[in-house]
């Protein structure tokens, strides 16, 4: 055989090998992929949904960009530079400044500085910021982004929320606009503008990880903290307190707090204010100086929480109604304990900070409609919103809140329990030029007695003090016993009400 006919049988042959073995690779792929579609199916029934392959073209992808709205925001937060002169005394005899005998100490003040973060929130040079960040300061310098610096004066701070409001001589500022928290979605993409470590005009992002993170709270009265936080992973340090969370269009969505650490720098979670108390607050500072915190009058707890103890509830979101204050509107309208609180004008409740979140949003004298689950069924009420005297008058600061320059807070029924007392109010913030920063107490200082009276709550204190300044008297103090829960020994203070 020629070698030309040689080599058209070996490709013959090739071409039926090669058919032969596409036919089988055919038959074995084919049977396979029959096999694949009855173990789909088998799935399926199982998990009650199709099963599908992924495909990168049915992935959709989001471009995010960030420069809008970091461009927009470092504008509008600024650096804030605090001073605070902090006496190193622990302890004063009452003989010694209120009747101005016995061995006195020498008081040895030094000066203390810090660093924060402010965002702009109007022209005119109003500035919101963390409380911790200006609480006791003697001055406050703002530096802007493009680097003037101001003298800033405080107009109010609010401790149980964290949020302070300040402002600077200036007009024609660039101020952040207020966004919406409530539609923050977990997952979505945030940014954290402020001032770590002295860094100024630091940008960092991450996500939404969580909202509606409580502090510790277990009751809706002015014994507790106002917490209902934003958790990001946005990176989030020492200086960064009072600047701005934002969105990826450059809105004000939160005002970063805090940060979850065991060694005070950033460990991969931060909390912020959700800009839905935080703008409440802000704007009951500058009109009335306090704030105006409306409340329905019951104490809650989690509903998962009260689940355990209360097997007729039937829900574990919400909160849960575990007792009535005086003059509850909530009991009035017909809220009963048991009842597990699921909606606050329509927005779902699904914990005891979101219920509180969503009731700070309003004013005093409101109405809200209050949904509740009972044991299984729903019923809604229509709940007047009052003030914690039980009214719907305006609060304003008497006049010895002025002069002592702290803020306080009843105790709560655990601290209670734990210190071992049945009353008592606590020291929550001291401002430069009052009458109890002169005096040496401390913040955490828990007041028991002033004048041989025992205090239950902050206006109890006031009372008192009111009714010496109105007095005939020409002595103007008054003496106060009490301890720091950190040592348990008792201190004595008196307190000179006149200049």
């Amino acid at each position: 055989m020629s070698k030309f006919w040689k080599n058209v049988v070996l490709a013959a042959i090739t071409v039926v090998l090669c058919g032969g073995v596409a036919a089988g690779v055919a038959t074995y792929v084919i049977k396979n992929i029959e096999r694949a579609n009855r173990s789909s199916d088998r799935h399926e029934n199982v998990f009650k949904q199709p099963l599908q392959m992924a495909s990168l073209n049915t992935v959709a992808a989001e471009n995010i960009d960030f420069t809008y709205a970091a461009e927009k925001t470092v504008n509008a937060v600024v650096h804030l530079q605090v001073t605070a002169t902090v006496s190193s005394r622990r302890y004063i005899s009452p003989l010694d400044e209120f009747f101005g005998f016995g061995n006195r100490q020498p008081q040895r003040p030094r000066t203390q500085q810090g660093t924060g973060s402010g965002v702009i929130i109007s022209t005119d040079g109003y500035i919101m910021t963390a409380n911790h960040v200006i609480e006791g300061a003697d001055s406050i310098k703002v530096i802007l982004n493009d680097k003037r610096e101001f003298v800033a004066k405080i107009i109010g701070g609010d401790a149980n929320s964290d949020i302070a409001l300040i402002k600077i001589d200036a007009e024609n500022l660039q101020p952040l606009t207020f966004g919406d928290s409530d539609q923050l979605k977990i997952g979505e993409w945030v940014l954290a503008v402020g001032n770590p470590f002295n860094l100024t005009s630091t940008v960092t992002a991450g996500i939404v990880s969580a909202k509606g993170r409580p502090g510790s709270i277990d009751s809706e009265n002015d014994r507790e903290k106002i917490a209902s936080f934003i958790q990001t992973d946005a990176a989030v340090n020492p200086g960064n307190s009072g600047g701005a969370l934002v969105n990826t269009r450059g809105e004000l969505v939160g005002i970063n707090t805090a940060i979850l650490s065991q060694t005070g720098v950033f460990a991969g979670y931060s909390f912020a204010v959700p800009i839905s108390i935080a703008r409440k607050v802000v704007s009951d500072l500058k009109e009335y100086g306090v704030l105006q915190r409306p409340v329905i009058g019951v104490s809650i707890l989690d509903a998962a929480l009260a689940k355990k103890a209360d097997n007729k509830v039937k829900v574990l979101e919400g909160a849960y109604v575990s007792e009535f204050t005086d003059n509850s509107s909530a009991k009035e309208a017909g809220i009963e304990k048991g009842d597990v609180i699921i909606a606050v004008n329509g927005v779902k409740i699904v914990s005891a900070a979101n219920m509180i979140e969503q009731i700070m949003k309003y004013n005093v004298g409101d109405k809200v409609r209050i949904k509740v689950d009972r044991y299984g069924s729903e019923k809604e009420f229509p709940v007047e919103l009052r003030n914690r005297q039980g009214s719907t008058a305006i609060t304003t600061g008497p006049k010895s809140a002025e002069i002592l320059g702290a803020s306080f807070r009843t105790l709560t029924d655990q601290e209670k329990r734990d210190y071992r007392v049945s009353y008592g109010i606590e020291v929550t913030g001291i401002t430069r030029g009052g009458k109890i920063r002169e005096s040496g107490m401390e913040n955490g200082f828990v007041i028991m007695v002033v004048n041989n009276q025992r205090i239950n709550t902050p206006e109890e204190f006031y009372s008192i003090v009111d009714k010496i300044l109105q007095g005939n008297s020409d002595e103007k103090g008054c003496s106060v016993r009490g301890f720091y829960p950190r040592t348990g020994a008792t201190r004595y203070y008196g307190i000179n009400l006149v200049d």
